[in-house]
């Protein structure tokens, strides 16, 4: 798919699929300030200051990147482990492309779509989009790929051909043979990941020291820092270590960061939260029975996707789609609905007897199986570090079976995806307790969608409650992950208005927009519009 919004929405969850989370009865939190008295500090104080001196070298970005000119490509040197600085170091992969209007130049402004595993190397290319702008006016872009992601000492934990082995099956209700099978997978590839030098150094905590690194080989005495879906989390994690390092946050679609949650208990409430927007997805199709013919009500619809899905479990789709390929497909539905059109059409032309639009639309290309598998390692190794999980296949099962009742459409490859955790060997960590004092950092700005299922809203209200100086803006009715940048305009005025001229709800005019009576540190926007519904076809994944 074409398009700026598409292309960031791709990056957000098109590798990692889920964030993991039954309350599990997790050790007490850390203390991240506290902590980082240790080894760990001498090691980023080191760290900063050759960061500072080597600064970045920047020159032509590798083929690769697909970056065009002006974006210019750099790498920075972290310590894989900052207990030992001194040891085997990773160089990440860095993109940059100028303010636009050096009169206007506020500093750089740093980027992560999320993950963990997506690459933020693409957003120099945003810089000359509408949405963003007045922003790129202001500020240098800068994308980079965080440790372990793709040029930035790329990790991997099984083959990637057999990764994305296709086609394959991944029942709903599945059978305790389909349990076996998939346990023995969880099994391989955690031996696997097990074999990766230092695995226990890719984490959440490594990862916001290394955007205190990044700053400073910057030369940026403060950091400026959107941070989408996985970023949030990390970002609140350096602004809880380096609180006097903040100047511009922007938290969007927030991962709640209770310990408590982190990483099993977000899951579950994740795969709860798609169900809801599974069904949005079917409410909007059967809306627009006249353009798809899949049903004029939701039941409906949904009957015509089991109906496809049947097809493909007897009969995988040119040869390629099984059930797996197909519910992975369909799961961008939940992330955005710029997906609704592409997925109601492959639906009606498969059922239509024209099997390509959906081979289309569900295929993964070859040349993209290493970059995938790349991106489920270290999702898995950050995910499996930063918290203990559940030893037991018992508590998994008893979990996801209940919760499979309500939720049936992503509980159970929720669970395969993050069952390596469960047989994790590395040392795992206490979730850090994330939160700055008043006054600790200049204001923050937190974006949410109201129906959000990757992040639900409910952890936008938590960092809210957790940073006293930041805003919240709020998209009414609507499910997209990753809303900055996006089509509302009332959610990029607010961004432009705080990235710009350091305004939040209850300091700009913007609040105006219609607070209806809430908090000072609150705003809301309206819905932006869903898609029209027309006939749109994805080109092939074989290109």
């Amino acid at each position: 798919m074409e398009g700026t919004p598409v292309r960031a929405a791709a990056a957000l969850y098109g590798i990692v699929g889920s964030l993991a989370l039954t309350a599990l009865a997790a050790a007490p939190a850390a203390d991240a300030t506290s902590a980082e008295h240790s080894p760990e500090t001498r090691g980023v104080t080191a760290a900063v200051a050759d960061a500072t001196e080597a600064g970045i070298k920047w020159g032509r970005c590798h083929p690769d990147e697909e970056l065009s000119t002006p974006a210019k490509c750099g790498t920075v040197s972290v310590p894989l482990d900052y207990a030992h600085p001194e040891g085997r170091k990773l160089k990440l992969d860095v993109s940059r492309v100028e303010a636009a209007d050096p009169k206007q130049r506020q500093g750089a402004l740093v980027f992560n779509p999320g993950g963990p595993g997506g690459s933020g190397m693409y957003f120099p290319q945003l810089a000359t989009t509408p949405e963003w702008s007045k922003v790129a006016k202001a500020y240098d872009f800068i994308g980079y790929a965080p440790r372990g992601v793709e040029r930035s000492g790329r990790i991997s934990c099984q083959d990637p051909k057999a990764f994305n082995k296709a086609p394959t099956h991944s029942p709903q209700r599945p059978t305790e043979a389909d349990k076996r099978e998939r346990i023995a997978q969880a099994q391989a590839y955690a031996r696997g990941c097990a074999k990766i030098p230092g695995v226990e150094h890719y984490n959440s905590l490594n990862n916001a020291r290394d955007l205190e690194v990044l700053r400073a080989a910057l030369g940026e005495k403060k950091l400026n820092f959107v941070g989408a879906s996985y970023g949030t989390y990390f970002g609140a994690l350096y602004a809880t270590l380096f609180p006097e390092h903040v100047r511009r946050f922007v938290f969007d679609s927030v991962v709640d960061p209770r310990p408590e949650q982190i990483w099993y208990g977000n899951n579950l409430i994740q795969s709860a939260a798609f169900e809801d927007r599974w069904a949005a997805f079917h409410r909007w199709v059967a809306k627009h029975d006249d353009t798809y013919h899949l049903g004029r009500t939701p039941q409906e619809v949904r009957n015509a996707y089991e109906k496809v899905r049947a097809d493909v479990q007897a009969k995988p789709a040119g040869g390629k789609i099984g059930t797996k390929q197909l519910q992975s497909a369909f799961l961008k539905t939940g992330y955005a609905d710029d997906y609704w059109p592409y997925a109601a059409t492959a639906l009606s032309d498969h059922l239509a007897g024209k099997p390509q639009t959906l081979v289309d639309f569900a295929a993964v290309s070859p040349e993209d199986h290493a970059l995938e598998e790349n991106g489920n390692a270290v999702y898995t190794a950050v995910e499996c570090n930063d918290a203990p999980w559940p030893r037991d296949w018992a508590t998994w099962d008893r979990d996801n079976t209940r919760l499979a009742r309500k939720a049936p459409f992503e509980t159970w490859d929720n669970v395969w995806m993050n069952l390596p955790c469960a047989f994790w060997t590395a040392p795992q960590q206490r979730p850090a307790q994330v939160g700055t004092q008043p006054g600790a950092t200049p204001p923050v700005l937190i974006l949410a969608a109201e129906e959000d299922a990757a992040t639900p809203y409910a952890g936008a209200r938590e960092l809210l409650s957790r940073i006293p100086d930041a805003s919240l803006v709020t998209e009414r009715d609507s499910g997209s992950h990753g809303i900055s940048g996006g089509p509302n305009a009332c959610v990029n005025g607010h961004m432009d208005a705080y990235l710009l001229h350091g305004t939040t709800p209850g300091t700009n005019a913007l609040q105006a927009n219609g607070n209806n009576g809430a908090s000072p540190r609150e705003a809301t926007c309206s819905p932006h519009k869903t898609p029209k519904a027309d006939r749109q076809v994805m080109r092939s994944a074989e290109g």
